[in-house]
């Protein structure tokens, strides 16, 4: 735990953003806990690190390929936002345009996870999910993941969901008008394990 802190603090302040609110939130949470202010304090220390949860997010953005297969990045699209309550901030690139897209989000902390390992790590409940023919256990990176086949807008074509927890943290892909082998080529494209290395 003492590392993760330490390599949060090394990315805050080596990226020089936001370091003087992330100083003031920490004076702030420590004179208040020295004055007894409990419920001050904490609402401050979670102030601090909102703020290096969006600064991993900006860097989770810089690790991400700039084009999947024939779709490029859509730049302008791209957004890292704190989300409110117990989940954390949610990362989000976009690829493509028109009919062929693809989709990537990364929500830290998210509730959903649980669920998923359930799924993915228990013979008797994968096997209920993936009955329908339409779902099924696949790994990514030696990752286990959940592919999910929807119904396309393109005749003959299908889009697929692909759900990979990642710690706390759970990594949903989708791409429109592909096959279950165009979405595991660009999911494989997606650097997992340098991921997990800043977000867990």
């Amino acid at each position: 735990m003492k590392q993760i802190i330490i390599i949060l603090l090394t990315v805050f302040f080596a990226m020089n953003i936001s370091a003087q609110d992330f100083t003031k939130d920490m004076a702030t949470a420590k004179a208040a806990y020295n004055a007894g202010k409990l419920e001050e304090s904490h609402f401050a220390l979670q102030q601090a690190m909102q703020e290096i949860d969006l600064i991993v997010g900006k860097e989770v953005l810089k690790l991400l390929p700039p084009k999947m297969d024939s779709l490029t990045v859509n730049a302008k699209d791209d957004n890292v936002s704190a989300n409110a309550g117990f989940v954390g901030t949610t990362i989000h690139r976009s690829y493509g345009k028109f009919t062929k897209k693809a989709d990537l989000s990364i929500i830290s902390n998210s509730p959903m996870v649980a669920m998923l390992n359930t799924f993915l790590n228990s013979p008797l409940l994968g096997g209920m999910a993936t009955g329908d023919g339409n779902t099924k256990t696949v790994k990514v990176h030696g990752y286990k993941a959940r592919l999910e086949k929807k119904p396309g807008n393109t005749e003959g074509k299908n889009d697929y969901e692909l759900q990979v927890p990642l710690g706390s943290a759970l990594i949903t892909f989708t791409v429109d008008d592909c096959s279950d082998t165009e979405i595991m080529a660009m999911a494989n494209t997606i650097p997992l394990p340098q991921i997990a290395k800043l977000i867990q």
